[in-house]
C-alpha cells in the first residue's frame, strides 16, 4: 500500500512548477522564502529614516516601512513569498557629446507591467492548488522590501551599493513577488558577499554611498533626477554629469557586473538623447515621446530641469538657445537651472543674457542662480576658457 505523500514532499514538489513556471516566462532567476516578516531590514530601514537618509520622498513613511516588512499585510495568513528577477541589463552606449544618460532599466517599456504580466501565470498556478488559495502580486510598489525577500530567497545578496546583486545577471535585475498562501518549500540563502570591494562607494560621483549598504538619498543621483521635485543642490550638480534620468555608476564599476549576461529586448527610448532636443520638448511632445517608459515618473518639469544640469555639464553653444528660451519659463525652478547651466558653458553670449535677465528677474532664489552663474561665466572669461562648443 503506498504512502500519501507528505505535507514537506507535497510543498516541495509545487515549489518546484512554480520556479520552473517563472524561469518558463523570462525570468533570471526565483526563489522562495517563508513569509515571517523581515525584522533587520525594518530595523534598519526606520533607523535610516529617522537619519533623513529619505528626505524628499513624502511616500516613504515610517508606516509604509513598518507595513513592507510584513508581507501578511498584503494577504492575511501569507505562508509562503515567491521572488522573481527579470534581467534588464544591456551594453552601455553613452560616448559623450551634448547628450543625456538614462538609467539602463527605463530604456524599454514599464517594467511593473512587464513583470505583473508574466507573474499572472505563475500566480494562477497558486491559485488552482486549493479553493482556499491567496496569493497577490507585488511590483516594485514599496508594499514589500524587494530586496531583503530576493536575498531571503536565495538568489541574490546584497551589494554596498545596497543593489541585489545575482549569478549571472549582476544587479541588472528587476524585482516582483508573489505572496500566497499556500505553503512552498523555502530556498535557502546564499552565503556571498562582495567581500573588501569597495569600487561602488569609492566611485559615486556625488558620495551618496555613506557606509556599505547604506543610501543617503539626497546625494543619490537616481533620487535627484527621478523623485526630487525640488532644485537640486548646486553643490552637487556637477556631480551628475550627462545623468537626466536616474544613474547607473554604482553598478558599471561593479566587477560582479563585468560578467554579466546582457539582456535582450526592444527600446522605448534614446538611450542618448540629445540634451538640445529635451530642453525645447513641450509637455505634449514629453507626454508622446516617454509614455509606457518609467521616464514619466520624472515628470515634465523634472526631466527639463536635469536637461539643464546635463547642458551646464557637458554641454555647449547647441543648447544656449533652448536655455536663454528657459530663462524666462513661467518655472522659477526652471529659470534657476537654465541659469546655472549658461553660467557652466559661459562665453560672452550667456553673460548677456544673464544681465538681461537678472535685471527683471522678480524671484529671489532664481536672481541668486544668475548672480552665482555670472561670476562662473566671468570668472572663466577672465581666465580665457572655453567650454565645448561656444563661440
Amino acid at each position: 500500500m503506498s504512502r500519501a505523500p507528505s505535507d514537506r514532499s507535497l510543498a516541495r514538489e509545487l515549489a518546484e512548477r512554480v520556479k520552473t513556471e517563472a524561469l518558463r516566462v523570462g525570468f533570471h532567476a526565483v526563489g522562495i522564502l517563508d513569509a515571517m516578516p523581515f525584522e533587520r531590514e525594518r530595523r534598519v530601514s526606520l533607523e535610516r529614516h529617522s537619519a533623513q537618509y529619505f528626505t524628499g520622498m513624502s511616500w516613504l513613511t515610517a508606516d509604509r516601512l513598518r507595513f513592507s516588512s510584513d508581507v501578511s499585510n498584503l494577504v492575511p495568513g501569507a505562508r509562503s513569498v515567491v521572488s522573481v528577477a527579470l534581467a534588464y541589463g544591456s551594453p552601455r552606449e553613452w560616448e559623450g557629446g551634448a547628450r543625456g544618460r538614462i538609467a539602463r532599466y527605463a530604456w524599454s517599456t514599464d517594467y511593473h507591467a512587464e513583470i505583473k504580466t508574466r507573474l499572472v501565470g505563475v500566480r494562477d498556478l497558486l491559485l488552482a492548488t486549493s479553493t482556499d488559495a491567496a496569493a497577490a502580486v507585488s511590483v516594485d510598489t514599496g508594499r514589500v522590501m524587494d530586496r531583503a525577500a530576493a536575498v531571503r530567497a536565495g538568489y541574490g545578496w546584497y551589494g554596498k551599493n545596497a543593489m541585489v546583486l545575482t549569478a549571472g545577471a549582476g544587479s541588472w535585475v528587476l524585482l516582483g513577488e508573489i505572496i500566497t498562501n499556500v505553503r512552498l518549500e523555502p530556498d535557502e540563502p546564499l552565503l556571498t558577499w562582495c567581500g573588501s570591494c569597495t569600487r561602488c562607494m569609492d566611485m559615486c560621483p556625488t558620495g551618496a554611498i555613506v557606509a556599505p549598504g547604506t543610501i543617503d538619498a539626497r546625494r543619490c543621483i537616481s533620487y535627484l533626477t527621478i523623485e526630487n521635485r525640488d532644485w537640486i543642490p548646486r553643490a552637487l550638480r556637477r556631480g551628475l554629469g550627462a545623468w537626466i534620468f536616474g544613474c547607473d555608476v554604482c553598478q558599471e564599476v561593479c566587477p560582479v557586473n563585468s560578467h554579466a549576461a546582457l539582456a535582450s529586448g526592444s527600446r522605448a527610448v534614446d538611450p542618448e538623447p540629445r540634451l538640445a532636443e529635451i530642453l525645447m520638448l513641450s509637455e505634449p511632445e514629453y507626454r508622446r515621446r516617454f509614455r509606457h517608459t518609467a521616464v514619466m515618473r520624472a515628470g515634465f518639469k523634472g526631466l527639463k530641469r536635469n536637461a539643464c544640469v546635463a547642458a551646464g555639464n557637458v554641454g555647449g553653444a547647441e543648447e544656449l538657445p533652448a536655455l536663454r528660451t528657459l530663462l524666462t519659463d513661467a518655472d522659477p525652478c526652471l529659470r534657476g537651472h537654465a541659469a546655472w547651466a549658461m553660467g557652466e558653458i559661459g562665453g560672452t553670449d550667456a553673460i548677456a543674457d544673464l544681465n538681461r535677465c537678472g535685471a527683471h528677474e522678480p524671484d529671489e532664489r532664481v536672481r541668486d542662480e544668475i548672480a552665482c552663474a555670472l561670476v562662473v561665466a566671468r570668472s572663466r572669461a577672465g581666465r580665457g576658457e572655453i567650454k565645448r562648443g561656444h563661440p
